[in-house]
């Protein structure tokens, strides 16, 4: 019934492109560091190790964990709407993705597991159960401003300035990628729903990836 679409007359603005600030590996080494023994210890390292976004994160069920093959299954988010905290689908298809843990990442949750089966003896009734993985003190959602908090201390502590949390999603990408992990693993890791983007997002690393690929071809050549 409508004869033309109008919307094409529309220019769409153009994507914000947020600058961030990935950690060195010496600066996640130190991070790691401060994060000793403090109770969102585990929280940091799946963050630095994992990618995963902070509603991934916050979402995290033991059921989602095979602590015996050192696997973790992204199902879902958690989020807060309108007033009421909300279990949600992963943000795309790729974002809902298995994860296979490093050895860092699985010691740090069978100790979470632990103390966190403590604690829960401790609350008794009071414990609400939400199988969270990482939670308040009595086993409720975790708000952002409980983890940006010991994060910023964290950052002061080992003499860096804030950054967001989601930057840690970047340092994983780029700690991988300095190392020579392939793109696609990373995107696969990420949860990002084509390697253009990982490429696109991380395109800052491919100068010292492309240096690395000529010094290895002058090994090749020179032998």
């Amino acid at each position: 019934m409508v004869a033309r679409n109008v919307a094409n007359l529309v220019t769409s603005p153009k994507p914000i492109r947020h600058e961030f600030q990935p950690l060195t590996p010496e600066h996640s080494r130190a991070l790691l560091q401060a994060a000793k023994d403090d109770p969102m210890e585990a929280f940091f390292i799946l963050a630095i190790t994992t990618g995963m976004r902070l509603g991934e994160l916050r979402g995290l069920r033991w059921a989602d964990i095979d602590l015996t093959h050192g696997r973790i299954a992204v199902r879902s988010t958690l989020y807060m709407f309108e007033g009421k905290w909300t279990f949600g689908e992963p943000k795309s298809d790729q974002s809902r993705r298995s994860i296979t843990l490093s050895t860092l990442a699985l010691n740090a949750l069978k100790t979470q597991r632990t103390t966190q089966l403590e604690h829960r003896l401790e609350m008794g009734e009071e414990w609400q159960d939400w199988d969270l993985v990482f939670c308040g003190p009595v086993g409720q959602p975790i708000t952002e401003k409980a983890v940006r908090g010991p994060f910023h201390r964290m950052l002061a502590q080992i003499g860096l300035p804030p950054i967001r949390l989601h930057d840690l999603r970047h340092s994983a990408a780029t700690l991988l990628l300095s190392q020579g992990v392939h793109p696609r693993v990373v995107q696969d890791l990420l949860g990002h729903s084509t390697i253009s983007l990982t490429l696109d997002v991380y395109s800052h690393m491919l100068p010292n990836l492309q240096k690395e690929a000529a010094d290895k071809m002058d090994a090749i050549f020179s032998a």
